[in-house]
């Protein structure tokens, strides 16, 4: 893999209740060094409360998220919609990474334009890394 000196994956956040899958991508991100930190939301929720409290620091907002969409309290849909309505000063890449195969799904993800792509579980080490160049371009 390429080493990329352009742009830095800082901070990136995984937000899924799978705790399971949360560490798998944890382990992948940091093989192919994907960012310096990498923060894990249980829900939607934590993670909205988590924009709110830093949203006028940019340094401290993440660069990258991975959003699953069934959650308990609230899930990604609702994260979404709540996320849209935030104004923040940094661009947010945000993937939704689901195991939803339901063409309804992928539609309604298309009309977020905060979504960069939508991903099946599981992902592996190349769809990590593809995200790396994407970012990167």
């Amino acid at each position: 893999m390429t080493a990329y000196t352009t742009r830095k994956i800082n901070n990136a956040w995984i937000i899924d209740d799978d705790k399971i899958l949360s560490y798998v991508l944890q382990r992948i991100m940091g093989s192919v060094n994907f960012s310096e930190k990498i923060e894990v939301f249980e829900n939607g929720q934590e993670a909205i409360n988590q924009l709110a409290d830093i949203k006028l620091n940019p340094d401290s907002l993440p660069d990258v998220i991975l959003l699953d969409l069934n959650m308990p309290v609230m899930d990604g849909w609702q994260f979404l919609d709540e996320f849209e309505k935030i104004h923040l000063d940094k661009k947010i890449t945000l993937y939704i990474v689901s195991s939803s195969i339901d063409a309804r799904d992928h539609k309604k993800a298309k009309s977020y334009k905060t979504v960069s792509d939508f991903l099946i579980k599981p992902i592996g080490k190349k769809q990590i890394e593809q995200m790396i160049e994407s970012y990167n371009k």
